[in-house]
């Protein structure tokens, strides 16, 4: 978390906030990964065939992983137009994007199978 403050700090005096918005979008989803990662860890030690569960990822992953971007993607020149992006900005809530980027982390790693 200091990391995050010394980030905050440096956007307030140089008025760049990419870097803040970039680490609020990964550091979320690496707490995701280590929540996932013990049991995987477990499902590893079987041998067994490896797949891929590409439904849990388009169903759940891929609405996370937009809620996740739309801070990030706001920067760009078609950001504003994108959908729910001007709501989701004028809320300024970042948990919600906190919450996504766990989720998106943990079904990341659960959809990984045997």
């Amino acid at each position: 978390m200091k990391y995050n403050i010394r980030l905050v700090e440096e956007a307030s005096q140089t008025y760049e906030m990419l870097p803040v918005l970039i680490f609020a979008t990964i550091f979320p989803i690496v707490i995701g990964f280590i929540l996932r990662l013990p049991k995987l860890i477990m499902e590893i030690k079987d041998k067994k065939e490896w797949t891929f569960n590409w439904i849990k990822v388009i169903a759940i992953g891929m609405p996370t992983l937009y809620i996740l971007l739309l801070p990030i993607l706001s920067y760009t020149s078609f950001g504003m137009d994108l959908l729910f992006a001007k709501e989701l900005l004028l809320i300024g809530n970042t948990t919600l994007i906190t919450i996504a980027g766990i989720v998106f982390g943990y079904v990341l790693l659960d959809s990984i199978k045997k």
